[in-house]
């Protein structure tokens, strides 16, 4: 019992002994670690880049998501007001563990929702979320433009509006048409004659008016009579003529945040990967620090814990699973990103901006893409489709975009006519002309083992174009906004709700659909849009 007791009185001895040779290393680790601590939580109490998070709600929530109103999900506008930053970041970032962590506030909005499941987003940053965060309270992001009104005479914005519904099949303000150019008319015609000349020309002829025979004669093409215009509609046009489109001017005024939306670093995915790999190094250290009990007297301090780091089992253990782990990932994360496009921007063989036409002059996605109703494609249009136009736009006088100057982009226009053969000096197609294809380059291609359909989801689901494709409107080069990925359209199917209010034999489905699942709108999902042989058969 005396030896027995005298044993154990050494090892007590020996173990407080390492402890005490170990404390001074125990307290670095444990400083170090409070340092990680702290550090974390000062680069999420960073505040939010309201630009940066109207990108990403735009990318990762607007499918889902409006600010100001329910689409899918709620309106975002003020939940912050609503709801803790944590909670938020914990949810955005996997709202299916939180509801089946049992935590209440998430199931409570689970249930509020319908049971619509949210989509997690692991690849967003606690710095990403709180941008998007910052966003959703609606504050201005950018530098806003204050538009300086110039004083114009009324009459010449009539004038332009008689024009457009009166003159401009046939003429344009500048360049000829199938009848000449009208800007600055008035200084080479008498007002007066060309009051009689817009209100009926015809009779003006016939009366013997020379001027009136010489200007039929140089114009082949017979003018329309106006009688139903007024004196004043006629003044009202040649104010319109005389100036032209006037337009006006803007001043810009910068905000006081605009240089920080440039200057705020963010948080990537190198530092984050720096950060997990200090981690495990500091929680290595701690384990060697507690694990090391067989201390050799008079041994130092730091070559007993080399030794611990090295030899020690568990440590080994547990380097050989990180490196396994972090190489997997990093395998998986490659392979999961061959042939996914998205952001894909190719330059084209025509600077054609959809800004300017699907935004600006607020012309249809479908009156170009005419097949995407009734096809399984959208369809490329034809140059055909490009001159129901371009017969009378031959120069472009809008904004100018993407460092182009005028020049540049009326000589985009006239590749078209290089295509098809238009003359448009004389307004007319070059007789035995050889017309050349345009080669578009092709930006969204699905796997050929994947069936998609846009009539499917345009004319019977009633998506917009923009639900796939992005803001469209405001793209000058068009990319490939969503990855077009299966997971991606899986996710689209689950969220979205199918309108069945209008076709009675889906009703029915849709009410038996409803009592099975226990939900008021049944989803694209739950129709069978999970169905493997609905998109590879």
């Amino acid at each position: 019992m005396k030896i027995l007791y005298q044993t154990r009185k050494k090892r007590f001895f020996l173990s407080m002994k390492s402890v005490k040779q170990h404390s001074p290393l125990s307290r670095l680790v444990i400083n170090s670690l409070a340092f990680l601590l702290l550090f974390s939580i000062n680069l999420s109490a960073q505040e939010g880049d309201v630009a940066n998070g109207e990108k990403l709600f735009k990318s990762t929530c607007a499918a889902c998501h409006k600010l100001d109103k329910k689409l899918v999900g709620p309106a975002l506008k003020g939940i912050t007001e609503k709801r803790e930053q944590e909670w938020l970041i914990a949810w955005i970032k996997d709202s299916p563990g939180m509801i089946k962590s049992g935590d209440k506030l998430a199931i409570q909005v689970f249930e509020e929702n319908n049971k619509l499941p949210m989509t997690a987003n692991p690849h967003l940053s606690d710095q990403d979320i709180v941008d998007i965060l910052a966003y959703t309270k609606g504050e201005p992001a950018a530098s806003k433009e204050v538009v300086v009104s110039q004083e114009v005479d009324p009459g010449v914005e009539r004038g332009k509006k008689i024009f457009k519904a009166n003159c401009a099949a046939c003429h344009k303000l500048e360049g000829k048409l199938i009848g000449p150019e009208l800007l600055k008319i008035g200084d080479k015609r008498d007002a007066d004659w060309l009051k009689l000349w817009i209100k009926d020309n015809n009779a003006l002829v016939a009366s013997g008016d020379k001027l009136a025979k010489e200007v039929s004669e140089s114009n082949p093409a017979a003018m329309t009579a106006f009688p139903q215009l007024s004196d004043e509609d006629i003044e009202d046009l040649l104010k319109y003529f005389a100036v032209g489109d006037v337009k006006p001017a803007a001043a810009t005024t910068t905000s006081a945040k605009d240089d920080e939306i440039f200057n705020k670093p963010g948080i990537g995915i190198l530092p984050t990967l720096g950060l997990t790999i200090l981690a495990f190094l500091l929680l290595s250290l701690i384990v060697a620090a507690t694990t090391n009990k067989k201390v050799v007297e008079g041994e130092e301090g730091t070559g007993s814990m080399l030794k611990s780091l090295i030899f020690n089992p568990f440590l080994r253990f547990l380097g050989v699973i990180f490196v396994l782990l972090a190489g997997a990932w990093l395998l998986f994360a490659w392979l999961l990103q061959i042939d996914v496009n998205e952001g894909y921007q190719p330059i084209q063989p025509i600077a054609f901006s959809h800004t300017v036409h699907a935004g600006d002059n607020k012309i249809d996605c479908q009156y170009c893409h005419s097949s995407a109703k009734h096809s399984k494609a959208s369809g490329i249009p034809t140059a055909n489709v490009c001159m129901n136009c371009h017969k009378s736009i031959s120069e472009y006088n809008g904004e100018l975009f993407d460092g182009h100057s005028k020049e540049d982009l009326d000589n985009e226009i006239q590749k078209i006519y290089d295509a098809v053969g238009w003359d448009k000096e004389n307004v007319k197609y070059i007789e035995g002309y050889e017309q050349k294809p345009i080669e578009w380059v092709r930006i969204h291609n699905l796997a050929d083992f994947a069936y998609y359909n846009h009539s499917q989801h345009v004319t019977v689901a009633g998506l917009d174009c923009q639900k796939c494709h992005g803001p469209v409107e405001e793209m000058h080069e068009m990319r490939q906004f969503s990855p077009l990925t299966m997971g991606w359209c899986i996710d689209c199917h689950r969220d979205t709700e199918v309108d069945l209010t209008e076709n009675g034999y889906y009703k029915n489905i849709h009410d038996q659909l409803a009592k099975k699942y226990g939900v008021e709108k049944v989803t694209a999902a739950q129709m069978g849009g999970l169905e493997c042989g609905k998109c590879h058969y």
